[in-house]
């Protein structure tokens, strides 16, 4: 999954300043409950915004077993595929990640993703016209186009 690849560029800096050891994995067990429970107060202003931005739009899910719960890695992944649809290439999307939360990710793992998540949806695509669930297939349809621009 793509979100196991996904490391925060700032996570040694996080380390220094709170004396919390956290993994550099964005998504990992450990970083998401230390991410929500550090004192953001000892870290610099740019790295303090990214963790907010990271917390605002990955970790604000109601589930019990929040953030432990998958829905900050689905969250991720809908914010990929949601870049990509709006018109941003694979380096594009690696350099907002980046910028906004921190989140340093190759730009040829977006793309493979990207790519896979097409042969997916194709796949879903095929299914739902074979019984006749003709609303999913259109739906997958659009996704597809979007990812493909």
């Amino acid at each position: 999954m793509i979100a196991a690849k996904a490391r925060f560029r700032a996570a040694r800096k996080i380390e220094r300043a709170t004396g919390v050891r956290i993994p550099d994995q964005a998504f990992h067990g450990a970083f998401l409950e230390a991410v929500s429970t550090l004192d953001w107060r000892s870290l610099d202003e740019y790295t303090r915004q990214q963790l907010i931005n990271f917390s605002r739009d990955f970790l604000t899910c109601a589930c019990r077993d929040s953030p432990l719960c998958g829905c900050p890695e689905r969250e991720f992944v809908t914010t990929i595929i949601d870049l990509r649809e709006r018109g941003l290439d694979h380096r594009q999307i690696s350099g907002f990640l980046l910028d906004e939360y921190g989140i340093d990710i190759y730009p040829a793992d977006i793309l493979s993703f990207l790519e896979d998540s097409v042969h997916r949806l194709e796949a879903i695509r095929d299914v739902a016209a074979l019984q006749g669930r003709e609303a999913v297939a259109q739906r997958a349809q659009a996704r597809i186009q979007g990812i493909e621009g």
